[in-house]
């Protein structure tokens, strides 16, 4: 991250993941999960779903559908938040290709 001064104040330029920018060893299963996470909300408040109706619809519990849509996804995969999606209705694309850089990155692009 750079750091500039801004009138007066030090202000910190985000890498574009905040969990990164937390030091977080994760941070790009974060960013993925908190991805998926973001569309499965969109997708209860665009079908007009009850958690319960979710639930039902993505194969989770009311509890853990409550948690989702709080922001909490520790207990799930990135594979069970994907389920839900397509389970709400969306199809999932996996693109793998090669990359210049010594190790690869997980991405999710949103259309």
């Amino acid at each position: 991250m750079a750091t500039r001064i801004v009138d007066g104040i030090e202000v910190e330029t985000s890498s574009g993941n905040v969990f990164a920018d937390l030091g977080l060893s994760d941070a790009e299963k974060l960013k993925i999960k908190s991805g998926l996470l973001i569309e499965i909300t969109k997708a209860v408040r665009r079908l007009h779903l009850t958690q319960e109706e979710a639930g039902r619809r993505m194969g989770v519990p009311q509890p853990k559908v409550s948690a989702l849509l709080r922001g909490d996804f520790t207990n799930l995969s990135e594979r069970k938040l994907m389920e839900c999606l397509n389970r709400l209705g969306y199809d999932i694309e996996i693109t793998v290709k090669p990359t210049a850089d010594p190790v690869g990155h997980l991405t999710l692009a949103v259309a």
